[in-house]
């Protein structure tokens, strides 16, 4: 679009104001001792999600959650807060390291000149962040304060007795490794030759890695743990006093997986070993015909039969391509394989074969289950398959078909339990197993340890070394501990991190070596939201006055608003409400919770309703937008294309119609002189508004002041639109009006808004000093209330005019003002009257 085409010039404007407001660090949040903090200013903490910067730069769906806080922080710093709304980048990852690999380029590097990329389309938007708090993971002066999060980690334990982390000096056991919130284990793992680490699940797709497509299988290897689970419950019950949407509570709820039921043991059949089950329907032990155990529990080399095997074997290297999300998958097709191996069950004595089965994960549980055919639904399509035994133990109350029932019944063929309830069978079985040491009840979570290590070089590496197989952790003064530079960044091929091929990095010193497996990529960020509190420090990782300050207030939570994707709405969440319980236990911190109220964004999808991509060649890039419509125009169409929360479709047209929009707020306040160039228009008067306006107007602030505070963005531009038409074709623009509007409309476009009032603010003495320092509007209730209505007025029962009464009008006054009406007169001149009808507030019918 040439410029003379613009309808108005946004060109111009934009980067005016963005480079007045970064001069002037309009949008600095001052915290407890600097110079301009004003203690009486409540405090808002605001946050992001922050990014990834990726080589690509931003498109369109990324701003949709910026776009929604940067709305807030700009209304709520005209509510007379003290906003922190801060922006900074989550930098390491595999990406970059994949880059490094391909190009030889430095990780370090490809990071700078993305990071340089997506800061300068963020501030063509014109985000109002602080960015004087701008942090980067990939710094050593934040991935040290990241490794000495680490450090405190690996120096506690959890005491069941408080209920809480303690340092591991309290522990009174022999050996501390063994409860330590961080340790090593042989676990197996997602391990990817190609990408040469080890994926979480989420990152690997039909047995191939999400990057790249790689084949991943499964394998032991040593990684470090943090003891998440015993966190399980506090992570669970603490869930409560959050403002988060319910289907994000739910997720979290489900993952952690609280199930309380019973433990029970099944001796092995001619051994003197057993298998630890955990069931949540002890009632159904006597219907267990079949035990299952994972194909890499450790009792399945002990038991298997010569005859089996080969079959056993080949099982196990099929299910070694699968991911754990692959194996729980329920629609698909039961496999397994049979043991040779018999148990005991405890209840009847009878034996029952042992199988192996991919759906049985050694991660969750005890890495067995027992088989109930008759009352699992999981369970019977494998014993349909396999030809294995179903008896019924549980009776429905109602209709249902005893086979394949799951609800709670009436016990039956279980003599120690027959005709109770399942409710009463739960507990007597339970007493009856443990009183014969044969089980116990118990609690189980679906919540596993969080693995934490990753073999690749662009991440935070360990503050640990090793010495005579034992680990050690380094010393606060040693951090941060900075990679090595290497110019082979491809895997080993072995399984050994690349940081295995910097020999004189590794070599601590004579007698101990450097851990060589790094952080992933949740680490930077499970903290971050502390940082941007106070990014300068050098002394502590959040001082402590500027914690009880942003992260301070009477809820549990010290994030105020926290934007972002449902993509992280499990790991991220709980891995960074993991770390902070620990800081809060270990009096680093103010409050249990980091984020108080959470809200996720909807997807933007591309114009052909599918998920942007290069592959589909959908991506729309925020520059292109810019460049032809403008910053306010983009900022106004995110927010306008619906509510937030809801996946929509991008339209170009849809961008055209709300930068028409902005271009007729400029012709109300603006008109093009002979010469071509703009000017105030003669319209805005000094005067009062008249009653239809105050009503307009009063309206617009109560309607755009209740949708900021209920994120319904698209309805607040909607009665900004409704004012705009109630003003276009007025005589008189009264400036206290255009005054109030402009404010309301000025964290939705803060450009042309902040344009706007410094025209008016050239001219009025009324409109000084910048639209950013206006408190907002308040509106009057009494200009919002209905004392006149329209009544129709009817001759003969045919509408002839409308006219406004007062409400309170009585009969014969409305009656009186029909008959006066001139209109009428000139209908029922000559003509007699028989009789008027009035319906209050409706109509007044003439019959002549």
């Amino acid at each position: 679009m040439s410029e003379r085409r613009k309808p108005y010039p946004s060109d111009q404007i934009e980067p005016k104001w963005q480079a007045i407001w970064e001069e002037r660090q309009l949008f600095h949040a001052s915290s407890p001792g600097e110079k301009n903090f004003d203690r009486f200013k409540p405090k808002f903490y605001v946050l992001d999600m922050f990014p990834y910067p990726s080589g690509a730069g931003l498109h369109v769906g990324h701003p949709e959650g910026y776009t929604a806080t940067d709305i807030v922080a700009r209304y709520k710093r005209m509510r007379g807060f003290n906003v922190l709304h801060p922006m900074g980048w989550d930098a390491f990852g595999l990406p970059a390291e994949q880059y490094a690999i391909k190009t030889g380029e430095h990780p370090a590097a490809a990071t700078r000149a993305n990071i340089a990329k997506f800061k300068t389309q963020l501030k063509r938007i014109g985000f109002s962040y602080d960015w004087q708090r701008e942090i980067n993971t990939t710094d050593p002066r934040y991935y040290r304060w990241t490794q000495w999060i680490f450090l405190q980690i690996y120096n506690s334990w959890f005491n069941p007795a408080t209920d809480r982390a303690e340092p591991i000096s309290t522990y009174r056991g022999k050996n501390p490794d063994e409860v330590r919130l961080a340790y090593v284990a042989d676990v197996p793992v997602n391990w990817c030759p190609e990408l040469g680490t080890v994926l979480a699940n989420e990152e690997v797709i039909d047995g191939k890695s999400e990057l790249g497509g790689f084949p991943v299988v499964r394998r032991p290897m040593r990684q470090w743990m943090l003891r998440i689970t015993a966190y399980a419950e506090r992570l669970l019950n603490e869930l409560e006093g959050l403002d988060w949407p319910e289907g994000i509570k739910l997720l979290q709820r489900n993952w952690i997986g609280k199930s309380e039921g019973a433990e029970i043991d099944f001796k092995i059949d001619k051994s003197d070993q057993k298998i630890r089950v955990f069931t949540t329907r002890p009632d159904t032990l006597y219907g267990g015909t079949f035990l299952v155990l994972a194909p890499e529990h450790s009792l399945v080399d002990l038991i298997v039969t010569e005859e089996q095997w080969p079959a056993v074997h080949e099982y196990r290297e099929r299910t070694a391509h699968k991911s754990d999300l692959e194996r729980a998958d329920l629609s698909k097709e039961k496999t397994g394989v049979f043991t040779g191996a018999y148990a005991i069950n405890p209840a009847n004595n009878e034996k029952i074969p042992i199988w192996i089965a991919d759906y049985v994960l050694v991660g969750y549980g005890t890495g067995a289950i027992g088989g109930v055919p008759a009352h699992d639904e999981r369970d019977l399509e494998f014993a349909k398959k396999f030809d294995l035994p179903i008896v019924v133990v549980v009776q429905p109350t109602g209709d249902e078909p005893a086979i394949g029932f799951t609800g709670e019944g009436i016990a039956v063929n279980s003599p120690v339990i027959n005709g109770l309830t399942s409710a009463e069978a739960k507990k007597k079985i339970t007493t009856w197993l443990e009183e014969r040491g044969h089980g116990k009840s118990a609690i189980n979570y679906k919540l596993r340890d969080w693995l934490f290590s990753r073999q690749r070089y662009w991440g935070e590496p360990f503050p640990i070394i090793w010495e005579g197989g034992n680990h050690r952790s380094l010393e606060e003064r040693e951090l941060p501990v900075v990679p090595p530079l290497l110019e082979d960044y491809k895997p080993t091929g072995t399984g050994e991190p690349p940081l295995s091929k910097a020999k004189d990095w590794i070599r601590y010193s004579e007698k101990a070596t450097r851990e060589t497996n790094v952080m992933p990529q949740w680490a930077g960020s499970c903290w971050y939201y502390l940082r941007f509190c106070d990014p300068q420090n050098d002394k502590r990782f959040v001082g402590e006055k500027a914690e009880r300050y942003w992260m301070g207030g009477d809820e549990p939570g010290g994030v105020d608003l926290y934007v972002g994707g449902t993509e992280h709405a499990v790991l991220h969440l709980l891995y960074a409400r993991f770390w902070h319980k620990v800081l809060f236990d270990l009096s680093y911190l103010s409050k249990p919770e980091p984020f108080q109220r959470l809200v996720n964004q909807g997807i933007i999808l591309g114009e052909d309703n599918q998920k942007m991509s290069k592959s589909r060649g959908n991506i729309v890039n925020p520059d292109d937008v810019i460049d032809q419509y403008g910053a306010d125009a983009f900022r106004c169409y995110e927010m306008f294309m619906g509510p937030l929360e809801q996946m929509k479709p991008w339209s170009m047209r849809g961008v055209e119609g709300v930068a028409r929009f902005l271009a007729r707020v400029w012709r109300l306040l603006m008109t093009e002189n002979q010469a071509g160039e703009w000017e105030l228009s003669a319209r805005l008067k000094e005067v009062a508004a008249d009653k239809a306006q105050q009503k307009v107007t009063h309206a617009a602030i109560k309607k755009v002041t209740e949708d900021i505070e209920s994120f319904s963005f698209n309805t607040a531009i909607s009665e900004m639109m409704i004012f705009v038409n109630a003003f276009t074709n007025a005589e008189t623009l009264p400036l206290s009006a255009m005054r109030a509007f402009l404010i309301l409309l000025s964290p939705f476009a803060p450009h042309i808004a902040s344009e706007l009032w410094g025209k008016l603010s050239a001219k009025f003495v009324d409109v000084q000093g910048a639209i950013t320092d206006q408190r907002w509007p308040d509106y009057d209730p009494k200009f919002l209330v209905e004392d006149e209505v329209e009544m129709v007025i009817q001759v003969n029962g045919k509408v002839r005019d409308r006219m406004k009464m007062s409400i309170l009008a009585t009969e014969e006054e409305a009656k009186s003002a029909a008959l006066a009406n001139p209109r009428i007169q000139q209908l029922v001149n000559g003509r007699t009257v028989r009789k008027v009808v009035v319906v209050p507030r409706k109509l007044v019918n003439i019959v002549v």
